[in-house]
């Protein structure tokens, strides 16, 4: 989205010059007018340097929990933007948040200074602010927004400390297997006087042997073939939306990604409809932030359906994604007009599961990794066998 700097006038008379972010230029008058503004100059600052950097979640949760302590303690936006720039480690977090706050110094909002980064900070956040400005509750918004990017990053760091070994694994199923074929196999096929006397199953073995050692570069350049080959594929809709379903409806891990998605779904929603953000919005917000083709698909006929008067609850069951379980939390919240708290308790509650969920995930895969390297291993061994054997006979 362009950014567009200007000089104006106030209802008063009094100059403010600013940056604001928009569509075009017609999109532009028209905010800078919502504001009580009368722009005397105005052009695109095409050549204005942006950061690219995306803040993590331990990032968001970090600043987050500083802002909304300064807030809580008093301090106004504007020092509290000016102390968290000082405390930015990166130079590039440095240079994104001094940006905003001289953007709100100069009179913008603080969530329209976020959106004029909106590559580095999540649209999410971004919303929350939005709605902690107009309620005023900033200092409550970012507190929750550092709770919930903490639960995030938690999250992130159960998954890849758990799939730690399992990467390890496949690395060294790989590792082992080259090995065998490139080092192993080519010692014994000496043994065999003529290839007419080897086995079907030594045959196969030394032709992918012969094959890796020989024309290697090919086996490479498939590799690259298909991993670019499933990239391309994923950004085709109709792929992407099979391959996403297949991710919650699959046998076996479906239901445990499900508990995953269940846990960041109610973490979300709890922390937008809590904050006074209209629940199709919140359900929008909600549904995009799991990133799954095949739910933001269904999501648009629950949006739909709540626009209507349809219970949030009835409309989510008939999707079929989430647990039953879940679905009668939301009616039961929608019942007792607590859904905000309900949803808050919940999230907690699928938080812990969706830990158990990817232990469970992990474990699933360790014994497929060391199966296949017992396979690959196996054949291996079963067809050097005979060649043994004959070269003892031979000895005898």
């Amino acid at each position: 989205m362009p950014s567009y700097t200007y000089t104006a006038k106030d209802v008063a008379g009094n100059i403010r010059k600013g940056t604001l972010s928009a569509e075009d230029e017609q999109d532009f008058l028209a905010k800078i007018h919502e504001k009580g503004l009368f722009p005397t100059e105005y052009n695109e600052a095409a050549g204005v340097k942006q950061s690219t950097h995306k803040f993590s979640t331990k990032e968001l949760a970090f600043n987050c929990r500083q802002m909304a302590a300064m807030l809580t303690s008093g301090l106004t936006l504007v020092k509290a933007l000016d102390i968290l720039c000082r405390e930015q480690e990166k130079e590039a977090s440095k240079l994104i948040w001094r940006d905003i706050y001289e953007n709100v110094q100069k009179g913008e909002s603080f969530s329209a200074s976020l959106e004029m980064h909106s590559g580095s900070f999540p649209q999410f956040l971004i919303s929350m602010v939005a709605a902690g400005e107009s309620s005023g509750s900033l200092d409550q918004i970012m507190q929750r927004m550092s709770d919930h990017y903490a639960k995030e990053n938690k999250m992130h760091n159960t998954i890849k400390s758990a799939m730690m070994y399992p990467i390890i694994l496949v690395i060294l199923c790989v590792a082992v297997v080259i090995g065998l074929f490139t080092f192993i196999m080519p010692t014994f096929a000496g043994l065999f006087t003529n290839e007419e006397d080897m086995p079907a199953l030594t045959r196969v073995m030394m032709s992918i042997s012969n094959f890796l050692r020989g024309y290697w570069y090919i086996l490479i350049g498939f590799v690259l073939i298909a991993v670019f080959g499933i990239r391309y594929a994923m950004k085709m809709p109709n792929v992407r939306l099979k391959w996403d379903r297949f991710i919650i409806k699959g046998p076996g891990f479906g239901a445990l990604v499900v508990k995953i998605y269940t846990a960041r779904f109610a973490r979300t929603l709890s922390s937008l409809y809590s904050s006074g953000i209209p629940m199709v919005e919140c359900l929008e917000r909600s549904s995009a932030i799991l990133n799954n083709s095949y739910i933001d698909e269904k999501f648009r006929t629950v949006v739909d359906e709540v626009k209507q008067g349809e219970t949030l609850s009835a409309s989510i069951q008939r999707t079929e994604i989430f647990e039953s379980m879940f679905c009668s939390i939301i009616y039961v919240g929608e019942e007792a007009g607590a859904l905000d708290d309900i949803l808050a308790k919940t999230s907690d509650y699928y938080d812990e599961e969706a830990d158990s969920a990817v232990q469970r995930l992990v474990g699933m895969l360790e014994p497929v990794m060391i199966i296949i390297l017992g396979i690959m291993v196996g054949l291996i061994v079963a067809s050097v066998l005979p060649a043994l054997y004959d070269s003892f006979e031979n000895i005898e």
